[in-house]
């Protein structure tokens, strides 16, 4: 019995729908679905994993700008 793996995935962090992901040769593929993670847009990934935390860090960053805006030292 073999198993097959999704060649699509989609990455959702805290509930927003980052973006989609799809398996090609080299690796996993980058596609937006929010404006915020279109930084992220055609970019490559040797990983699902890899992908999902660049997203987060893609709204961690943002966070971090918004919080030091509201906060300035």
């Amino acid at each position: 019995m073999s198993q097959t793996q999704s060649n699509a995935y989609i990455i959702e962090i805290q509930d927003r729908a980052a973006g989609i992901i799809t398996r090609d040769e080299r690796g996993f593929r980058f596609f937006s679905s929010e404006r915020l993670f279109d930084s992220l847009e055609g970019r490559q990934f040797r990983s699902a994993r890899e992908a999902e935390r660049a997203a987060r860090a893609v709204l961690s960053e943002r966070r971090g700008r918004a919080s030091s805006q509201l906060f300035p030292n």
